[in-house]
Order: structure tokens, then C-alpha cells, then sequence
């Protein structure tokens, strides 16, 4: 029997675990990622674009808003921190830094500060954000150093630590070469420490130069594809939420391996997910009079002595041939093993042999990993660049982790795509489409269908090709997902009643009619007969007699006596029905008064045998 324990989630607790294994984990796949947003509250951020268009301040907040509802969702556990720069006032530790103003502190975003952020955003927050933070002295200096006392403070390990800017000013000191000293410094120190400086430098008159400033300032890019990218300023709130999220997205590889080419050669790849299915988050337990989270544990005891017992008390058994088969875990760790982790090439073949059906699982992606074998990506490109012009796949043996089962992969190359700005649309690397074994695929018995004719045929061809519209995955969202999202953020910040929801998927049936016109119609008449009613229930089929019109009688069963002598000297009377023991008894003129079985039996065998 197992006993379930629970007890409170102890925030010091966790800081003691992850400090104390921090030599025997991987530092950059543990840990809490961690964003700082560190804001230009300048006089300049506040001016209204042409035609009513918001000021950079409000595209500001409104992306501020939109990372914060998606740590929610996805995140919560991750830091998110708020700064403001160039303020009036000043709000720090001790008020050390002038004209800085810390509106969040490095935490877990939570509702209470999304409703912060929408106390800044319309005409009121910008008069506010005016009134409150005002258009101070700069310093940009002083403000990297906030936020790196603001990373200095947390106990929590970090494993990514990223700062955004957002600035319409290229040269935030106006030539002040003391101030701009400061500031590079200041963000060197920051790298070093595993800081990321981003900028995302907003639309201005005159163009935003980055080269002037900011250069010094940003991190090199983390990957060779985002050289040159984003070097223009953002003028609209969709851009400027597209270069966040795609900065602010974790890029971790979920394992990486070893991808043996065989005689020796090995290079270092990272395998990763591309695409996730969505779904709902799991409910957490909760403890009723404190609302803590409750964590769970079991423990097993012995059935009739009721001692704990250890992992090294337990075995494992399966039943083969009606014995027991006893092993220990070890044994059964060994039996599960195949090989080490990673990636053996076994060959190629033309993609003409690639079938949609073998596409049994989602893919994965395969990227090169320079820093774990120095000439990884050099062998890598090269493969891909010869797998590409030849038009060929690597079939290869994939095992991603320790005591897994192995599986064959196709891996399909895709070379890299740019846009006209020379920003990449689709990196280069391989999907490792998973292939069936053999008893995986299996051949289906169909019976015959009516088939249908030439007319109907191109009749529906002719509809099928007014109905046909460019299809686009990212156009249609769930509505159960977004409806339960929606729902939650109205509880938790207080709203009336939740965000109306559009449902994308549902069919556009004035447009489908416009479309087809007559079309449906004239399949209708080609495919159904002319009373024929849908909606209607089908009339009950009856089969009728030959003549009279009644229903068609069953034929008699006629036995003759001779057979009936027989069945009554072996008593097996009782084979026959009701209807034949009733027609023999008429034979033999025996009243059939009775219509119980054995009563007919009875009489005919005393007939019988007279």
C-alpha cells in the first residue's frame, strides 16, 4: 500500500536544492529565465505618431502587456522586471540612482501587474507616466547598474538572463563622452556576468543610427543568422511584438547528441521542437485554508508488516510461461538499454521514396552544436548542402536518450530562407522525420463502395476548385483554448465578463454560396433522386407477397411421419419448433390445444408410439 503525504511548497527549500546542485546539472538548462525591460521615459517616447498612431511609449506598454499575459500562460515561473530611465522622480534601493524609477522588481509576473501596465497605457497612463516619471536627466549608465543589482539580488539561479531596451533616441546622453563611457562599461560588466542586451530602438525623425551608440552597448547576435537582422527601427506594434517574442523565445535544444558518420567521425548536434501541440495547463492542488500549492509524495509499505520500504526492498517480475520471472532494477535497466544516446547514418535514398504515410509521429529538428565539437557546423552545412542538390534523405538510427527504444529517422534537409530584408524566414538544418517499422504498417480489408460517375465526379471537381483557399496554420486559433484563456484572465484581474473570442473555424457559409451558386444544386440532381429529403426520416421498407398485397409469409416446413417416428424413438422431439410440432400434431390429429413445447412433445410421442 502507498501513503500520500502533503506539504507546502517552501520557497527557501527550493533556493537550498538548486544551490546545491548546481555543480552536477547543467547550468544552462536549469534553472529560472529571467527578462528586464528597461524603458526610455523621455519626452520623445511620448509623442503621438501622424494620423492619431500611438506613441512610442504606448507601443511600448502595450508589448510590456503581452509578455507579461504569455509568461502567465506559458511561464509563470519565469522573473520579469520593469525600468524606467530618464524619470523625474526616482524609485530604488536607498534612491541610489537619480532619475531611475523601478516600477517592477525582478518576480513572477502576476495580474496585479498587468493591471499596473494598463494603468500606464491610453491618454490617462501617458498623462500619468508624464506626470509620475517626467522627462529627467539621462543616464544610462546608472541604469544598467540598477538592473544588474536587480539580477545581484535574486537567490533563485538564473539560466538566461536577458535586458531589452527600448529607446527612439540613438544618442541618449547628446554627445556626453563621460556618460557614454559610463554606459559601456557598465553593460561590458553586465555580459560578462551572462547578461543579453537587446535593442529595440523604436521609430524616430530622421532615422535611428545605431552605429552611433547602441553598438556598443547590444550583445553580439547568439547565432550566426541574426547578423545584419533588425537593424530598422519599429514603427508598429506588430513589429516591435514579433522582434520581443522572437528574442524573448527560449531556444533550447531538448537533447543534444552525437551524430556518428562513421570510420570515427562524430559531430555534436542539438535536437528541437519546432512545433508543440497547445494545450491547457494542468490544475494545481491547493491546500484548503491556505491556499498553498500542495506537493505530493509516496510512500510504499509492506502489505502485512506495514514497514517502509526502500527502493532496494522492491523487485521486478514479469510471468512468462506460467512462471514467475524475478529480476532487480539494474537488470532491468540493462535489458532496456540498446545503445548509447544519438545519431548513426545508415544510408540515403531519393526523396521520391519518402511517403506521407511514413510520417507517423511530429518531426524534430537537428541543428549543429559548435560549442560542444569544434567543426560541427562546418560538417554539418556540408551534408546538408549535398543532401539538398542531390535531392536526397539520411536514414539514420536515433536514439535520444538512455534505455529508449531505437527508431529509424529521415532526416530531410532545408536550406536556409531570407526575406527581401534579409531576415530569416526558415533556418537550415534537418527534420528528422520518425519512419514505421514494419509492424507499424498494416493492410486494411475495404470493402467494395459504389463508386461514382464521370458527371458527379467532375461535378464535384468543379465545386472542390471554388471552395479551394490558401490554407495557413498560424490564421486559425483554438477556440476552446482561447475561451478557457479568456476566462481566466477575467477572474484574475477583476473584469466583468470576459474577452469576446473570434472562431476562426467556422465555415463562412455566405461566402461558400456566393462562390458556388448553382453548383451544389446541380450536384444534388446528378447524385440524389428527385424526392429525395435530407432532413427527412426514410420510410419503413416492408417486403409484400406476390398477390393481395400482405407481407410475404414464411414457407412451411413440412417433416413426414416417417422422420417424425424417428425423432420420437431417439427423443429428439424437442429440435424441432413450435410451428412443425404444431403441423405434425394436425397430421397425426392430435388437438393442439396447448401451445407450450413439451405439451406438444408429450402429445404426438403418446401418439406415436400407440
Amino acid at each position: 500500500m502507498a501513503e500520500w503525504n502533503a506539504y507546502y511548497r517552501n520557497e527557501d527549500e527550493e533556493v537550498e536544492q538548486e544551490e546545491g546542485n548546481e555543480g552536477a546539472v547543467d547550468y544552462k538548462n536549469t534553472g529560472r529565465d529571467s527578462l528586464v525591460f528597461l524603458v526610455d521615459a523621455s519626452k520623445e517616447m511620448f509623442i503621438k505618431g501622424e494620423d492619431g498612431e500611438p506613441s512610442n511609449f504606448d507601443m511600448t506598454m502595450e508589448c510590456v502587456r503581452s509578455v507579461y499575459m504569455s509568461k502567465i500562460i506559458s511561464s509563470d515561473r519565469d522573473l520579469v522586471a520593469l525600468v524606467f530611465y530618464g524619470t523625474e522622480k526616482c524609485k530604488n534601493p536607498r534612491d541610489s540612482f537619480k532619475h531611475v524609477y523601478i516600477y517592477h522588481d525582478l518576480d513572477s509576473p502576476g495580474a496585479r501587474r498587468v493591471h499596473d501596465i494598463d494603468n500606464l497605457r491610453g491618454e490617462k497612463g501617458a498623462q500619468l507616466a508624464a506626470e509620475v516619471m517626467g522627462s529627467g536627466e539621462t543616464s544610462l549608465g546608472d541604469a544598467l547598474w540598477c538592473c544588474s543589482n536587480l539580477y545581484s539580488d535574486i537567490k533563485l539561479r538564473l539560466s538566461h538572463k536577458r535586458l531589452m531596451i527600448f529607446t527612439c533616441r540613438d544618442s541618449p546622453h547628446s554627445d556626453d563622452s563621460n556618460r557614454d563611457r559610463t554606459a559601456r562599461t557598465k553593460a561590458s560588466d553586465l555580459r560578462e556576468t551572462g547578461v543579453i542586451i537587446d535593442l529595440m530602438h523604436l521609430k524616430k525623425p530622421g532615422g535611428f543610427d545605431v552605429g552611433q551608440f547602441f553598438c556598443d552597448i547590444m550583445s553580439p547576435p547568439e547565432d550566426e543568422s541574426e547578423l545584419g537582422l533588425h537593424l530598422e527601427p519599429s514603427g508598429k506594434l506588430e513589429d516591435l511584438q514579433k522582434r520581443v517574442r522572437a528574442k524573448d523565445m527560449k531556444k533550447r535544444a531538448q537533447s543534444r547528441l552525437t551524430f556518428s558518420l562513421g570510420d570515427g567521425m562524430k559531430v555534436a548536434v542539438g535536437v528541437y521542437v519546432l512545433a508543440r501541440t497547445a494545450t491547457k495547463p494542468p490544475s494545481v492542488l491547493l491546500y484548503r485554508d491556505t491556499n498553498e500549492a500542495v506537493r505530493t509524495k509516496t510512500r510504499l509499505f509492506h502489505t502485512n508488516t506495514g514497514s517502509l520500504l526502500l527502493p532496494s526492498d522492491t523487485k521486478r517480475a514479469q510471468v512468462y510461461g506460467q512462471k514467475q520471472i524475478v529480476m532487480e532494477k539494474d537488470e532491468v535497466d540493462e535489458m532496456k538499454k540498446f545503445d548509447d544516446p544519438g545519431l548513426v547514418l545508415i544510408g540515403f535514398k531519393p526523396m521520391s521514396k519518402l511517403k506521407v504515410h511514413h510520417h507517423i509521429r511530429p518531426a524534430v529538428f537537428i541543428y549543429p552544436e559548435e560549442e560542444q565539437v569544434s567543426g560541427s557546423s562546418c560538417v554539418f552545412a556540408a551534408l546538408l548542402r549535398r543532401c539538398s542538390e542531390r535531392n536526397l534523405f539520411a536514414v539514420c538510427r536515433y536514439i535520444p536518450r538512455r534505455n529508449t527504444p531505437p527508431r529509424f529517422v529521415a532526416l530531410v534537409p532545408q536550406r536556409e530562407e531570407l526575406d527581401q530584408g534579409q531576415a530569416q524566414i526558415t533556418p537550415p538544418g534537418f527534420h528528422a522525420i520518425f519512419l514505421p517499422y514494419a509492424d507499424d504498417i498494416r493492410t486494411l480489408d475495404v470493402p467494395d463502395c459504389p463508386t461514382a460517375t464521370s458527371d458527379q465526379t467532375d461535378k464535384m471537381k468543379e465545386i472542390v476548385h471554388k471552395l479551394r483557399f490558401k490554407y495557413r496554420c498560424d490564421a486559425f486559433e483554438n477556440p476552446m483554448l482561447q475561451k478557457h484563456f479568456r476566462n481566466l484572465e477575467a477572474l484574475a484581474l477583476d473584469l466583468m465578463q470576459p474577452e469576446d473570442i473570434e472562431d476562426f473555424t467556422m465555415p463562412k457559409v455566405e461566402m461558400m454560396d456566393e462562390r458556388l451558386g448553382p453548383l451544389v444544386q446541380e450536384f444534388k440532381d446528378l447524385v440524389y433522386p428527385a424526392d429525395y429529403n435530407p432532413e427527412g426520416k426514410p420510410a419503413a421498407k416492408r417486403k409484400t407477397a406476390d398477390a393481395g398485397g400482405g407481407a410475404e409469409k414464411k414457407p412451411k416446413v413440412e417433416v413426414s411421419q416417417e422422420e417424425l417416428r424417428a425423432h420420437a424413438e431417439k427423443g429428439t422431439l424437442g429440435k424441432l419448433t413450435v410451428p412443425v410440432l404444431k403441423e405434425a400434431c394436425k397430421v397425426f390429429g392430435v388437438r393442439t390445444t396447448g401451445t407450450k413445447k413439451q405439451e406438444l412433445i408429450d402429445a404426438l410421442t403418446v401418439c406415436i408410439t400407440k
